[in-house]
């Protein structure tokens, strides 16, 4: 009897749980604002076209910046979030210091946005926008963003710290930094696609080419002639030596060849379990591609603030008063 009674238990709580999960998912949806700001994604659009024909490497830069606030306590703007007097955000976050950047973009479409639409669209889901849209403007695949996101009142500079993959690491350790955000190897290796554009401070990179022996010699020759060995440090280097402005596969086709940039990157490619797949990636661009998309979208279902958590921003950069 009491084992009869133990197992209903465990049913209702069961289903108590995934309802509640269904619930959070439902929420998301990208319809969320086709009564309240009908014209939200065209703005955003719009708007990333603009700054990523002023700068290429825009596109980018906005994309890290989602990748970085989904990283820490989940897709929710805290990353946007200004230090004041009396708060401490997560820009000064050791990955994210004389980083993380296009924060005025965030703050134009936002205010493009609020101009079609006040106090209705939140940071976090303008972010999410955005992070497609430089995608697709660089050339890369396109995909539906599921919006419903609304904005923390906090953010952690401790959680920025220990949550974000560094450079520096790892296959283990990297894996293990995803598997605790519910992404797996294979989410981890595709979004590690991303790394196709952009730039990358030496600081980053400096340890790879002068320690490693996972490096070409004619590559880390390459770069050391931007990066010395003791300066240089916010010098700047193309992460995919190949096409750094075009969305493609060609970064798993630099590491065929011992030419990622990072030590991180590197080991995607290094005798351990992502080989095969970097090696499917650097010759089926669609799979890549796919993959990506998949990646892209869970990782954007990271911990959302849905119903009436949180608050919609009024200005991305401070919490309302």
């Amino acid at each position: 009897m009491a084992s009869s009674k133990e197992f209903v238990i465990f049913v209702i709580l069961l289903v108590t749980l995934l309802s509640s999960c269904a619930t959070v998912s439902a929420q998301l949806s990208s319809k969320f604002y086709d009564k309240t700001c009908p014209e939200v994604q065209r703005i955003v659009r719009k708007t990333m076209k603009e700054a990523v024909q002023n700068e290429t490497r825009m596109g980018a830069s906005i994309l890290r910046l989602f990748f970085h606030d989904c990283f820490v306590q989940g897709c929710d703007g805290s990353v946007l979030l200004d230090d004041t007097p009396t708060f401490t955000g997560e820009k000064g976050a050791i990955p994210n210091k004389n980083s993380v950047r296009g924060f005025e973009v965030i703050d134009t479409i936002k205010a493009n946005v609020e101009a079609a639409c006040n106090a209705t669209v939140s940071c976090a889901d303008i972010l999410a926008i955005a992070a497609r849209d430089g995608v697709v403007l660089l050339g890369g695949p396109s995909w539906v963003v599921e919006l419903g996101r609304r904005d923390s009142t906090t953010a952690s500079l401790a959680l920025a710290n220990i949550d974000l993959p560094s450079p520096f690491a790892n296959l283990s350790t990297l894996i293990s930094k995803f598997d605790a955000k519910g992404l797996s190897p294979t989410d981890m290796t595709a979004l590690s696609g991303g790394h196709t554009i952009g730039q990358a401070r030496c600081v980053t990179f400096r340890p790879h080419i002068y320690n490693d022996t996972d490096v070409d010699d004619k590559f880390a020759t390459l770069r050391k002639s931007t990066c010395p060995f003791t300066s240089g440090d916010d010098n700047l280097a193309p992460i995919d030596i190949q096409t750094p402005t075009r969305f493609d596969n060609r970064y798993y086709k630099d590491l065929l060849v011992k030419q990622g940039l990072f030590h991180s990157d590197q080991e995607l490619f290094n005798g351990g379990s992502q080989d095969s797949l970097v090696m499917s990636y650097s010759s089926h661009p669609n799979l890549f591609n796919k993959d990506f998309v998949s990646a892209m979208i869970k990782m954007g279902n990271i911990a959302p603030l849905t119903g009436t958590e949180g608050q919609i921003r009024l200005n991305c950069r401070v919490v309302n008063s």
